[in-house]
């Protein structure tokens, strides 16, 4: 299990250009991107084990990205912070 300090390097790392990737490349809209931001925001840390889900763990579970999607955009910011 990740701790909480992984899980928000994780969140600080990836946002805001997951979001922004995801929406260039036309997986999601500004609003949606907007509405997990808020969701992610105002999630209560108290009945869960983490204090924030992941941006693309709440498209994921909205239906709005596919597994393959979110892999996709991982994988562009992992190409782009090799250079």
């Amino acid at each position: 299990m990740m701790g909480d300090t992984t899980e928000k390097g994780l969140s600080e790392k990836f946002y805001p250009r997951f979001g922004q990737i995801a929406v260039r490349r036309g997986f999601i809209n500004e609003k949606q991107l907007n509405n997990a931001l808020t969701e992610q925001v105002a999630n209560d840390p108290s009945i869960r084990l983490r204090p924030n889900k992941l941006i693309g763990e709440i498209f994921l579970e909205k239906g709005l990205m596919s597994l393959n999607q979110i892999e996709s955009v991982l994988a562009e910011i992992s190409r782009d912070k090799q250079y």
